[in-house]
């Protein structure tokens, strides 16, 4: 499958569908189980920042956008235990995540921001969540943005946000995040459920 680069947690939303399981294993629950809704938004930077409070939301440059969302979603009536959630947040136009990801939730040691191997699995699973994981570039291996890792389905609700960077001529092909400019329609927002083991039961893409 590839390196693994980075680590930690998310967020999530409703929509879309997409159910299944990956490898072994029958799903704990389907997505119609958790209702998940999402929200995106481009704000500014102070509504932004009071909504992240005390976690410091991310801040865009000259030229940059700041995007606010959250995912909500209800407790499952039978969770598994060791179970998790992934929220990942993707340019359509490039398939490229966000460089980083400011995180919020009622339990903070619950979630997280960075990669793993579920994100792989799952790319690979679903062609539209294509560069949630690792890509291959130039014969390596690499991962340049941010997914939410939920540890615990106790997490909801998931508040983020993310700043978008015009883009920079000669930025390295394996250094590429999305950009601004950009529309919240530009962006999907899905949500992955994941094992003890890291296997993948389904995705659901929550904002299209």
């Amino acid at each position: 499958m590839g390196l693994l680069l980075g680590v930690a947690v998310l967020l999530v939303g409703a929509g879309g569908v997409a159910g299944s399981r990956w490898w072994h294993g029958r799903p704990p629950y389907g997505p119609e189980a958790l209702s998940a809704r999402a929200t995106l938004s481009l704000v500014d930077q102070a509504t932004a920042n009071a909504a992240l409070e005390p976690v410091n939301a991310d801040v865009a440059a000259d030229g940059g956008q700041v995007f606010l969302g959250q995912v909500a979603w209800d407790r499952p009536p039978h969770p598994q235990r060791d179970g998790s959630l992934r929220i990942v947040v993707l340019d359509k136009r490039s398939h490229l995540p966000p460089g980083h990801i400011a995180v919020k939730s009622p339990r903070p040691d619950d979630v997280g921001t960075g990669s793993d191997g579920a994100l792989d699995l799952a790319q690979e699973r679903y062609p539209w969540l294509r560069g949630a994981g690792t890509r291959k570039v130039n014969g390596s291996y690499v991962t340049s943005g941010d997914a939410i890792l939920v540890y615990r389905v106790d997490a909801s609700p998931v508040t983020f946000s993310i700043a978008l960077h015009p883009a920079l001529e000669g930025t390295p092909p394996e250094q590429m995040v999305a950009t601004a400019p950009a529309a919240a329609e530009d962006l999907l927002v899905a949500l992955i459920c994941a094992g003890p083991d890291g296997q993948v039961y389904w995705a659901q893409r929550l904002l299209h």
